[in-house]
């Protein structure tokens, strides 16, 4: 590597550090805004707040997407070259009737985005699943933080029937303990569809799986490295995320290995699947997407037809 590309590279990554702490500086005051709203809108419509509509059937019912629909290199991929960037979501929404949206961990939402999230979808049939902002699992590690998943909480009721889930990730530093535990059951709002996604192996166990199906919390299957295989259910739902086999973002899942997933979620018997491939690097979640739910689909078929 030259001086000159070195020195470039330094500069990029020094950009993207300040830039993230002014997001993260920037979150407590949205989060403060958000309480706010929230208290008003209890005041307004107290029943309404009370619980986010859920709109399980009685047969298995597939939410398959995307984490993220925004990706430059998309473009040629799963957006023609030609198409403006004000409708790649249209374009997406076409394909697909979910997407678990990212940029809420990085940003926390405003009032405002979280209204123009329903103006893009108009009148389709579609869901959105939020990923929680860091403030909560990342900066202060569900450490008093029961206010603030509360204020977070306002997205459902503002979304209303689009709402999905809620997805808290947690690091990979945060490793199992009894009392991390229980930070995280009792400061949970279990008037939402909550899931959590742990990155380190330790809270694969029997005491995490008790306490989940215990306050009806779904645990975050992974399909990701060094990561447990396996699909734990702990509620109604299930929800998966395809991170990559081997390397994290980049694995294009082969026909076998979504098999493999397919007769699991079968198998589960749960009542809503939501799945979301992360691997967007070559626009491998995109066909990885469609082609798990052709399989699943197909499976459904197939099953009323015996």
């Amino acid at each position: 590597m030259t001086d000159m590309t070195a020195s470039g590279l330094a500069e990029r990554r020094a950009k993207r550090a300040a830039r993230r702490a002014k997001q993260r500086e920037d979150n407590v005051g949205r989060a403060a805004k958000m309480h706010l709203a929230r208290l008003a809108f209890e005041r307004q419509a107290p029943v309404q707040a009370a619980i986010t509509p859920d709109r399980r059937d009685a047969q298995q019912t597939f939410h398959i997407g995307c984490s993220g629909w925004f990706y430059w290199h998309w473009r040629g991929q799963l957006y023609p070259e030609a198409l403006p960037t004000n409708k790649w979501f249209a374009h997406y929404a076409k394909r697909f009737g979910t997407v678990e949206l990212n940029a809420p961990f990085y940003s926390w939402p405003t009032v405002t985005t979280v209204q123009s999230w329903l103006r893009q979808i108009g009148r389709r049939r579609f869901d959105y699943t939020v990923k929680v902002s860091e403030l909560i699992t990342h900066v202060k590690r569900f450490s008093g933080t029961k206010t603030l998943v509360k204020d977070f909480g306002l997205i459902a009721d503002l979304l209303g029937q689009r709402m999905g889930c809620f997805l808290f990730q947690l690091p990979p530093s945060f490793h199992y303990s009894p009392a991390r535990l229980r930070s995280i059951i009792t400061q949970l709002d279990p008037a939402r569809r909550n899931v959590v996604e742990f990155r380190h192996r330790s809270w694969w166990n029997q005491q995490v799986y008790d306490a989940f199906a215990e306050h009806n919390i779904i645990f975050c299957a992974c399909s990701g490295p060094r990561l447990p295989d396996e699909l734990v259910k702990t509620a109604d739902d299930i929800y998966i995320r395809f991170h990559g086999i081997k390397q994290w973002y980049r694995h294009d899942y082969t026909n076998d290995e979504l098999t493999i997933w397919a007769d699991r979620i079968r198998a589960s018997g749960a009542r809503n699947v939501w799945a979301y491939f992360n691997n967007d690097r070559d626009g491998y979640a995109i066909k990885n997407a469609r082609a798990l739910l052709r399989m699943l689909k197909r499976t459904a078929r197939d099953a009323q037809t015996a």
